[in-house]
This record gives C-alpha cells, structure tokens and sequence, in this order.
C-alpha cells in the first residue's frame, strides 16, 4: 500500500488541457513553461472573452449590494491609496459594522478619476473563485484575484512591480500599459518595489520591454519584479489581476531550516548553556555548524510544506444545509466525492486535509485510497459508516 500520497487536483494533465492553455495563453504549455514561467513578460492577444468571470454589472453588484467591507476594496489615485474611511460607513440599523462600503463615497472618488481595486475576489465571485482554484492547482502555486476598475484617462498606481507573478485578463475597456525589464529579479515578499523606489523610477524612464494598449480578451503576463504602469483610455477600464504567490527555493530553504532547528530541540548539547565567560560566539561556533549540518543533511521538511501549502488556500465552498440533508438520505446507491481544492494527502493512516486531519483503521485504507481518486463512487462502495464520517468532515460531498 502506498503510504504517503498527494492529492489528487483539479490539475492539468501532460496534454496541456486547462485554463492556462485554452485562455491565458496562445503558446505550448511546455514551451510556456521552459521559456516564459518565471522570465519573461507575455502578450497574447484575444487570448479569451473573460466576460463570464466579471463585468460592469457584478462591479456594480459587488460595491453597492453583497454588503462587502473595506478588506475587499481599496481606491488609489494618482500613486496613493486612500484611507479607508474616505469611503465606507456605519452598515445601519442591526449591524454593528462601521467599515462597510459607502456605494455613494464610492461614486464620488470614482467620478473624481480614482481607481476602485476589489480585492480578493477568489473569495467572493463565484466565477473568479473557480477558476482561480483551477488555475492554482494547474500551476501548483496559489492564486489571488483582483478587479482593477479606472474612469478614462486615469491611473492609480505608478511604476511598480510586485512580488507575486501576475495574469492580467482585459474585461471590459482598454489600458495602456508600460512594460520595463527587472531592476531586482525574482523579488521575495519582503523586497517590495518602495524598498527600490528610486531605481524603479529611474528604470521607468528608459525603452520599454512592452509598450501597448490592452483590449477586451487580451492577457499579459509578468513574472514578479518586471516594472509596470497602467492608464485607461476612452472609457472605463476593467481589468482582473491574477496573483501567483510563487513557492520559491529560499521559501523550501526556510522550512528545511526550520525543519532542523526543531530537531536541534532534542539534542542536549545544543540546549546547553553557553560556558562561563565566554567571549562572543565564536568559540561555539565549530560545534554549532557541525550539528546544524546533521540535522539538516536528515531533516524531513515535506510536513512542514504540506501544511502551509494547505494553510495558503481555502476548499470548495460546502453549504452545511445540502451537506446536512445529504447525510441524512444517505444510503448505499448515494453518489459521493471527494471535495475539491482540499489539498488532501494520505500519509500512513492518517488524512491531512485544509479541514482537518482523520484517522483511519488498517480495513478502511484501501476505501479512504479509492476516494482520493476524486470520482463519484457509490457510499456502499466505500462503506456507508465511512462514507457518513467523510461527510461530516467535510472531506465528501455528494457527486454533482
């Protein structure tokens, strides 16, 4: 029996079939990947029509009618983000919420020529929220989503770059948008571009990499640390920003070391006092780095990665009224599956998942195995007691 088994994703397989190569690209997904992930800037035109993922109409239903608060939307203009309470407001009677959006603020700014940036829309538009999921486990790195809405002939933000890998996808409008090489390549999340400011302006005022005006169906990447800015032009611009937290070797380096610093925990003599009087490291330094080397040479740190992999994404959405009636019917012809995106792996008889953790007796492995396949299989199949217990984990839910 395999003992120690990843999950199975919504990934792509081999042939390249998904979304990154049926709508944000117009290349081979292996050509993609030895040439461009992580190096070079990319433009592809009509690359897709993104109007099923977000339009003026849900812009427009999102500020003024799901009651969101000010984590999910931030207004820039001209380089600065306003504060917060330039825009949201008491939610009214039987809601003690004092930073819900102001639509009417809201409208003021945006005529006045602000950008309104809805954030993490992976959590709160469905469309957006799938397709960010299908995404992320394509690539094997999470993925955020932000909606960019300018008024014509405006921008929010200069020269930049960010941390992150970006997919820009034009919905609605047109934009303008300078592209400039690197000033620091493969920036980490702690090297923000206002560390280099200077030099990103500086950069900023030489040839462009890219030079050109997206259009609705359009998409661009930018690998983390390329220079850009963006202004819309005759009309509104809406345009979703796709944010590939990147897993970096430093990232793996972290953990490894972290991985061995724990096991240095155990080792009496790393937990010892310093001796009386010593004068600065360095004549515990020999013994340090020795120990250190061992416990790294034998440190294990695919645990510690599991579990922030897990940690950095959310599962499917689960609604507890279906999930309740469905257990309730539950009976041995009832089609379940596996949930998506939960990031699932079977290690020994223990299931890890982002919902929790299961045990399982020796008899249920080769079940708990067949259900990781993410099929639809019959509860009797799998066993219906398992089955019941898999669902009020949240781990099953009835096949579509």
């Amino acid at each position: 029996m395999n003992t120690a088994r990843t999950e199975l994703q919504d990934a792509v397989t081999a042939t390249g079939a998904g979304v990154l190569g049926t709508r944000l690209i117009d290349i081979d997904r292996e050509k993609f990947a030895s040439d461009v992930w992580g190096r070079a800037a990319l433009l592809t035109r009509s690359a897709s029509d993104f109007s099923d993922l977000l339009s003026a109409d849900a812009v427009d239903e999102l500020i003024s009618r799901r009651g969101l608060r000010a984590p999910f939307l931030r207004v820039a203009k001209d380089g600065t983000t306003l504060p917060n309470s330039d825009f949201t407001s008491g939610a009214g009677i039987g809601a003690t919420i004092s930073d819900q959006l102001d639509d009417t603020a809201l409208w003021r700014r945006f005529a006045d020529g602000a950008t309104l940036v809805l954030q993490a829309l992976h959590r709160t538009w469905e469309p957006i929220a799938d397709f960010s999921a299908r995404l992320g486990g394509e690539l094997g790195h999470p993925v955020q989503a932000n909606a960019y809405i300018t008024p014509p002939q405006n921008r929010g933000f200069d020269d930049h770059y960010d941390v992150h890998d970006v997919f820009v996808l034009q919905i609605e409008g047109t934009k303008r948008w300078i592209i400039h090489e690197p000033v620091h390549t493969d920036p980490l999340r702690d090297q923000p571009w206002t560390d280099r400011r200077s030099t990103v302006a500086e950069a900023a005022k030489g040839e462009a990499y890219i030079d050109t005006v997206l259009e609705p169906g359009d998409a661009l990447y930018l690998p983390r640390g390329w220079l850009h800015a963006a202004q819309a032009q005759g009309e509104v611009s809406i345009h979703l920003t796709l944010g590939i937290h990147n897993w970096t070797r430093y990232a793996l380096a972290e953990q490894l070391a972290q991985s061995a610093l724990e096991a240095l925990r155990d080792d009496p003599q790393m937990r010892a006092t310093l001796p009386l009087g010593v004068d600065g490291p360095a004549d515990e330094l020999d013994l340090i780095r020795e120990r250190l080397r061992e416990a790294i040479s034998t440190a294990d740190s695919a645990p510690l990665f599991h579990r922030t992999r897990r940690s950095q994404a959310r599962p499917a959405p689960l609604g507890p009224l279906a999930q309740l009636r469905s257990v309730r019917n539950l009976g041995s012809t009832a089609l379940v599956q596996l949930r998506s995106s939960l990031e699932a792996r079977l290690e020994g008889p223990r299931l890890s998942t982002r919902v929790g953790w299961l045990d399982f007796s020796e008899t249920e492995l080769p079940a708990v195995e067949r259900m990781l396949d993410g099929e639809p299989h019959a509860a009797g199949e799998l066993g219906v007691d398992l089955v019941e217990r898999l669902m009020r984990a949240g781990v099953l839910i009835p096949a579509d």
